[in-house]
């Protein structure tokens, strides 16, 4: 298991276990670092990622606080943290968009049209890296769809469609806790891009592959 991980395992076993309430403040970062067995960094990033997924609530020249969430919304919330080390389905969907994907760009790129390529420019600007997870994912989401689309093909893109929403939450997780994956992931989309602007379909499957494969080789190390 990932440190990250480890360490908001950590701070959601308090949370179940009643140590921490709604509403309550977090200890000092070095005490609860010490308490915990982490390192200060490991406690950073994990804090971080719980405030995206608005768990905790970072309170700048205050402190760190539990959110408000009922209860079971914030086991709810954490829960996945569990299945996504325990479930190898996640791995299995990811396996299947590593087969198929790659096909699409290369279809795509003989097939796109000027229309479909500035859609997909528009869609390139309108993120960045420093946009929250879950912007970064949902535009992922689409620019995938629209390739999917751009391929001509209706069956694979229902396909990656499909494929979507059993390997969203996986995605986020990544955002979340792999340090420069919005980066990486912005300029892969990229590449893929300009392989598809220039009509080359060998060149977009070899982007794709490398795309979705980095993804599923990170979902292979923060599961073992």
């Amino acid at each position: 298991m990932a440190v990250t991980d480890e360490a908001i395992l950590k701070i959601k076993e308090m949370i179940v276990g009643g140590e921490l309430k709604p509403g309550d403040r977090l200890p000092r970062e070095a005490d609860l670092a010490a308490r915990l067995g982490l390192a200060r960094n490991s406690l950073r990033e994990a804090v971080r990622a719980l405030s995206l997924m608005n768990i905790l609530d970072v309170r700048q020249g205050d402190g760190t606080y539990v959110t408000s969430l009922e209860s079971p919304l914030l086991l709810e919330a954490m829960s996945f943290v569990v299945d996504f080390h325990s479930d190898d389905s996640v791995l299995h969907f990811f396996e299947v968009r590593r087969i198929i994907e790659p096909a699409a760009a290369a279809m795509a790129a003989t097939r796109i049209n000027d229309d479909e390529l500035a859609g997909l420019r528009d869609l390139l600007d309108q993120i960045d890296s420093d946009a929250p997870v879950e912007k970064l994912v949902a535009n992922d989401l689409e620019f995938h769809r629209r390739i999917g689309e751009a391929s001509g093909n209706p069956v694979l893109t229902s396909l990656i469609e499909g494929l979507s929403a059993p390997t969203q939450r996986a995605r986020v997780w990544r955002g979340l806790t792999e340090q420069g994956a919005p980066e990486r992931t912005l300029s892969e989309h990229r590449a893929v891009y300009d392989a598809l602007a220039a009509g080359q379909p060998d060149v977009a499957r070899s982007w794709m592959t490398v795309h979705v494969a980095g993804v599923e080789q990170w979902l292979r190390q923060a599961r073992a």
